[in-house]
């Protein structure tokens, strides 16, 4: 199954953990064995096989075990600032986010009778 935004939580969940579950047998691990080189319990891995929710930092762990960690590199591309950015803002990164004030002046036109 493709994972894709419009499956569920837990449908997502499901198929990570079939596909971790997957990846142990070709590397033929016992879930035991590859519980114990990840640093966590059996009941973990278990749980995280089935579908369930569990840590980030858990999940970090069995994919270096399973050899499968230089793929989270593709899961959130590195953001760098814009050149156009840059330029409007003298070469300073940006730090924070404008929220909502920029979302509804989009979604506002501007009128002549308009108070500031």
């Amino acid at each position: 199954m493709r994972i894709t935004g419009l499956l569920t939580d837990d449908a997502v969940l499901a198929e990570l953990g079939a596909r971790i579950a997957g990846r142990r047998l070709e590397l033929q691990l016992t879930q035991a064995v590859l519980a114990e080189q990840a640093g966590i319990a059996k009941r973990t891995l278990e749980r995280m096989e089935a579908g369930h929710t569990s840590q980030l930092s858990t999940l970090v762990r069995v994919l270096r075990v399973l050899d499968a960690a230089s793929g989270l590199d593709s899961l959130l591309p590195e953001s760098g600032a814009r050149p156009m950015d840059l330029l409007k803002r003298k070469g300073k990164v940006r730090q924070r986010a404008s929220g909502l004030r920029a979302a509804k002046a989009k979604d506002k036109p501007w009128r002549w009778d308009e108070k500031p």
